[in-house]
């Protein structure tokens, strides 16, 4: 497919590079030209395309193209339990509401329930996910079926999933497609033996390979590590030897100083998630410390079932609103920061070198943000506009892989809507 996208304002996200009108030009998954116009035809001609015929040209009259949003968190198959298990401590909320059904769902199951996530992704101008749940085989055939892309992480823990699965599907899925890709993770400090943990870390090791995993969300959960080891969550981990090759960690809530020491030494990426942070009571985690030290913040919805609403608009408002207020400081994390969680710092964590900004050679992962809503007006500053006042209502197309998904409120993947909710509620339905 070759794709033109002009008369548009462009937001590339490269460092120091201002919006610009000017025209896109996509050549299957592929962005090969980004820039006024002016040379475009020239520039194309070089690389080949010597016969410019379009199979699609858009005029976006005036909308602002930029790059997806990289959800660097999620939990997709939970949509199963959005709304059935709110108001609860996370201690009660997972082991008497959570866990009990996850025991019971299936691997087709998961697979429907992805596809219904990722409508919500479309929706909010996400074009990767960052995944971690119970079926990996099924979760990437859902994400490959609906052309989302994909980046899973092990969630072994002490009551599924195992480091020989972890291994397998590091070896699978990093080259099952080109829109999936896997990396190694447990769940948690608190749900594996010290054993499981020493086998993560042997796997990282063995492939030089980065870990993530759920870490610091709760004051519990730091309590109870120490308790069983004498030493905070990040300081055990790396005394594991989790992280030699880098990672990250989702929540980084309660943290020390000396953890923040540890962080920035091995590189590690922290996945704030403010919304299910709040949701739960588990806390503010503190942004503007990670800044100061230089450890890139990106940004990720969680599941479904803690959050409940997959929206990358509603995290970017509250990580800056909770950090001005923890710090009693308006002028604490400022909204083009946050805009680079959502997208480039996202896409790095994950691993997606190629979909972080617009530019010649990347993969044509990108959105057009609608700016003619109430909203987005007047046109003082498109950033701010979109990080203190965007919603999904602005999102008026996400492309992934080179391929239209969602545009004017239509979804264009292989399943009707109409289908994909029928299917949830049918499941939900045995677990009443």
């Amino acid at each position: 497919m070759k794709i033109r996208l002009y008369n548009a304002r462009i937001l590339t996200m490269e460092e120091e590079k201002n919006i610009f009108f000017g025209e896109i030009r996509i050549l299957n998954e592929k962005i090969v030209y980004v820039g006024d116009g002016s040379d475009a035809d020239k520039i194309c001609k070089e690389k080949g395309m010597t016969e410019i015929t379009w199979d699609e040209e858009i005029d976006c009259e005036g909308n602002l193209l930029m790059p997806g949003f990289k959800n660097a968190h999620t939990h997709s198959g939970m949509t199963l339990l959005r709304s059935y298990a709110d108001d609860l401590p996370l201690n009660d909320w997972l082991n008497t509401q959570v866990f009990p059904v996850e025991a019971k769902m299936t691997k087709e199951d998961i697979y429907e329930l992805t596809k219904l996530a990722i409508l919500e992704y479309l929706t909010s101008g996400i074009t990767a996910i960052f995944d971690m749940y119970l079926t990996p085989e099924t979760i990437a055939d859902a994400c490959d079926h609906m052309g989302m892309r994909c980046v899973q992480v092990g969630a072994v823990n002490n009551f599924s999933q195992s480091p020989e699965l972890v291994e397998e599907m590091y070896l699978k899925l990093n080259n099952k497609s080109p829109l999936q890709s896997y990396i190694l993770g447990f769940h948690a400090e608190y749900t594996c033996s010290k054993e499981l943990l020493e086998k993560i870390a042997a796997l990282s090791k063995k492939y030089q390979a980065p870990v993530f995993t759920h870490i610091c969300e709760t004051e519990g959960e730091v309590a109870g590590c120490m308790e069983r080891y004498g030493m905070t969550p990040i300081a055990f981990l790396n005394s594991l030897g989790m992280f030699e090759y880098g990672g990250g960690g989702y929540h980084c809530v309660h943290v020390t100083d000396e953890e923040i020491a540890i962080m920035k030494e091995k590189g590690l990426y922290v996945v704030s998630n403010p919304a299910s942070n709040a949701k739960l009571a588990s806390g503010i985690a503190p942004i503007g410390k990670y800044l100061k030290a230089g450890i890139p913040v990106a940004l990720g919805t969680d599941g479904p079932a803690s959050n409940n609403c997959l929206d990358m608009f509603r995290e970017m408002f509250l990580v800056t609103a909770l950090a001005k207020l923890k710090e009693q400081d308006a002028s604490a994390v400022d909204a083009t920061e946050v805009l680079k969680m959502a997208t480039v710092n996202g896409a790095l964590a994950m691993g997606l070198k190629d979909a972080d900004v617009l530019a010649e050679g990347k993969l044509a992962d990108l959105i057009m943000i609608d700016l003619n809503q109430p909203n987005m007006q007047p046109v003082n500053n498109i950033v701010k506009n979109i990080v203190y006042s965007g919603s999904k209502q602005n999102v008026k197309m996400t492309m992934i892989h080179g391929k239209i998904l969602y545009n004017d409120g239509k979804f264009l993947t292989k399943d009707k809507p109409e289908t994909i909710y029928r299917k949830a509620n049918d499941i939900i339905n045995k677990y009443r």
